[in-house]
């Protein structure tokens, strides 16, 4: 364990005008608070806090925060309370840590409606104050490094949440050296084989080709002094996880993948990174597409730098990073440069960001999103790279790497998204669904009466215009939505012997982190959540006990014992519609929808007319239903169709061709189903693809024909 006085020299070194009687009482409260407590390793508990505090050092943070490192499972682990850290570190360290204790207690890996709710709780502490995140982090990162004491099944799960929520937080706040470490110890535990087959093959690299780094690391340092610019120049292989993620989206094998070494230049002044850009793209081919100019145009973050790919020594492809030594240090803390320190002060770095800022930007379009909408849009902007585009004024937009004209419109307003009918860019007239570029100019048409379209989820990709688009649906639908969530949540809870009353509706709908009963029923008509879902919430044991898959022959009730039930062909009724039997002469009785068109026959024949209803339990994929589609006729379409029922669990029985024409098809499939709600999903699926014109469910009072004939 590091002593206090070897972290003393640690803070000292960068701020000599530290409060280190402050720190040293703080390093004593936290040990005698731990004392007797153990880690999973054997080693005292009391090495992690000073670890995490080690940890912050090497960013050269305040006083403050180190403490707080020191202290941040006092509170929470031993039987010091919040009062006791404020009457002895004050309200600053009180609340910092207070903040730490929270985030720690947040349980990030439930279901996505709780996850949503955990990541506003998560910006609300950020939000207060950043160095809460920056504790909390630092905090896994040595967690994570010491994880192969912990038992296999908690690995995993701190792994997929670290994966999932703190490398991508690293890396928005612009720590990019955490966030790769975070996401290789995870991918360490995640995927052991893939990661050791990566070294493998790094180190069977090297003895084939020598050391490369050191190579190319010296072709541009000759190149740089032949041109006189003084820089320092760093190389180093990119790491296992980076590499696998390469590899699984370019789909290469690692022997075709390229780009598997970084190169960095740090410069003194600006002006010297673009002469370095001239000299290396001189001596070196560019790669098109890959060049990135982060100092005219920087990251929210602060982040600043030139990225170029070019074809190096023996025309293996290597990223450069060219940056000034500020823009290097706002590069490695990220939002964290803020704090730092250099010689007993607060260093001044004109790219640093204010965290307040940062925080306001990031989150201040997410008071208006659902739960769901607002964790797609977290996780869309962790991830997002970004592109830059201009407004006809010549302002600029930024925006994720994939946006299209759409996502543009709504960036600007929700009115001009929802009101858009095309765009032009640079001029051109072009479709809503091309992907930016940068340095593109883009102009919105817009026009009265225009509504967002469905298939615009399709196109979009910030969460911004998801959220907006959905909403605009659901308000323009809603009416249509809640009739059909009722129906389905009625089937569901007649499944488990319940009612879907107006109250366990608004039960469902808090436990389930929606606004009302209302809210509830528009989602499950939208197709947003299942039914099954609804009841698993309110009666788990009841949904457990219902799992049994009832058979086709116990499938109908209230059939007398010689009776026999025969699906009707005109309606083809699924499990969870409300049916009715009629008798019929040889055929015993069939069942019909209580809506199909064939029975106005028999509606003056009361005694034929036998009261039926189904089984509440889980039914097989077993009733075929007949749709009805429209798709273009376009290579590739009908096969993504019929894989898209596939991925509902619904089995095609029969295909045919109603109608062929130049641009559409028309045609007629028989689908295998469960019940009403399976229906429901598959036509949804369906209704949602940009290539189906339309579809619609079968119902023909004509295939009631050989029926009629036997009455």
């Amino acid at each position: 364990m590091i002593d206090v006085e070897d972290l003393l020299a640690l803070v000292t070194a960068y701020n000599p005008r530290s409060n280190i009687d402050k720190i040293r009482e703080a390093y004593a409260f936290g040990a005698d608070m731990h004392a007797g407590q153990m880690r999973h390793s054997g080693e005292p508990y009391f090495t992690h806090p000073v670890a995490v505090a080690a940890l912050l050092t090497e960013q050269r943070l305040d006083d403050a925060t180190i403490i707080t490192a020191l202290l941040h499972d006092t509170v929470e682990d031993t039987r010091a309370s919040y009062l006791d850290v404020e009457r002895r570190f004050g309200t600053e360290v009180a609340e910092l840590v207070d903040g730490v204790t929270k985030l720690t207690n947040l349980q990030l890996t439930s279901t996505e409606t709780k996850q949503a709710e955990n990541f506003r709780k998560l910006f609300m502490a950020m939000s207060k104050d950043l160095r809460v995140i920056l504790v909390k982090l630092a905090d896994r990162l040595h967690n994570m490094r010491t994880i192969k004491y912990q038992r296999p099944d908690k690995q995993i799960k701190k792994s997929r949440e670290t994966m999932d929520i703190y490398a991508p937080l690293a890396g928005r706040m612009g720590m990019q050296w955490m966030r790769e470490e975070l996401e290789d110890l995870s991918f360490r535990v995640l995927n052991p084989e893939g990661r050791s087959s990566i070294i493998r093959r790094f180190i069977m690299l090297q003895r084939e080709t020598g050391d490369v780094i050191h190579k190319i690391t010296h072709d541009i340092r000759l190149e740089l002094d032949r041109v006189g610019i003084e820089a320092e120049v760093f190389g180093r292989a990119k790491k296992p996880y980076s590499i696998w993620r390469k590899m699984q989206e370019k789909e290469q094998g690692f022997s075709r993948l390229s780009d598997i070494y970084g190169f960095r230049v740090i410069t003194e002044h600006e002006i010297d990174c673009y002469m370095v850009l001239g000299a290396i793209h001189q001596r070196w081919k560019a790669v098109p597409g890959r060049f990135k100019d982060y100092i005219s145009q920087p990251k929210s973050n602060g982040y600043r730098s030139i990225h170029t790919t070019v074809s190096g020594r023996d025309g293996k492809q290597v990223e450069v990073q060219i940056r000034t030594r500020q823009m290097h240090e706002v590069a490695e803390s990220g939002v964290a440069a803020h704090w730092s320190y250099r010689d007993g002060v607060r260093a001044e770095n004109p790219f640093a960001v204010d965290p307040a800022k940062w925080i306001s930007t990031l989150s201040e379009r997410f008071d208006e999103s659902t739960n769901t909408d607002f964790l797609e849009h977290m996780k869309l902007e962790m991830y997002s790279d970004q592109v830059f585009c201009f407004t006809p004024k010549g302002d600029v937009i930024k925006l994720p790497k994939g946006a299209t004209p759409l996502d543009y419109a709504y960036n600007i307003h929700t009115r001009i998204g929802d009101s858009c009918v095309g765009a032009k860019i640079d001029g051109v007239r072009v479709p809503l669904w091309t992907r930016l570029k940068n340095g593109q100019s883009v102009e919105i048409i817009t026009a009265e009466g225009q509504r967002p379209q469905a298939t615009w989820l399709d196109i979009v990709v910030t969460g911004r215009a998801k959220s907006a688009i959905r909403r605009s649906l659901r308000e323009e639908n809603r009416e249509r939505y809640i009739k059909l969530g009722s129906e389905l949540a009625r089937v569901a809870f007649e499944h488990v012997g319940k009612k879907a009353t107006d109250k366990a509706l608004r039960t469902a709908a808090k436990q389930m982190g929606l606004e009302d009963g209302e809210e509830l029923l528009a989602r499950l008509g939208s197709a947003e959540m299942s039914a099954r879902d609804v009841v698993s919430t309110l009666y788990p044991e009841l949904a457990a006990r219902k799992g049994e898959v009832v058979s086709r022959e116990r499938a109908v009730l209230g059939l007398a014992p010689d009776q026999t039930p025969t699906r009707g062909k005109c309606c083809q009724p699924v499990p969870g519609e409300r049916i009715v039997g009629i008798t019929y002469r040889g055929q015993g009785v069939v069942v019909h929808a209580i809506d199909c068109p064939s029975l106005i026959e028999v509606e003056n024949q009361p005694d034929r007319w036998v009261d039926l209803h189904w089984h509440s339990g889980l039914h097989p994929a077993a009733y075929t239903v007949t749709l009805e589609m429209t798709i273009s006729n376009d290579a590739g379409v009908l096969g993504r169709i019929c894989t898209l029922i596939g991925e509902q669990k619904a089995n095609i029985s029969d295909l045919h061709f109603v109608d062929r024409k130049p641009d559409f098809y028309r045609l007629e499939i028989d689908v295998d189903l469960r019940d009403v709600e399976h229906l429901h999903m598959v036509m949804t699926a369906l209704e949602a693809d940009n290539d189906v014109a339309e579809v619609a469910r079968v119902r023909n009072a004509d295939r009631s024909e050989e029926m009629r004939a036997a009455q």
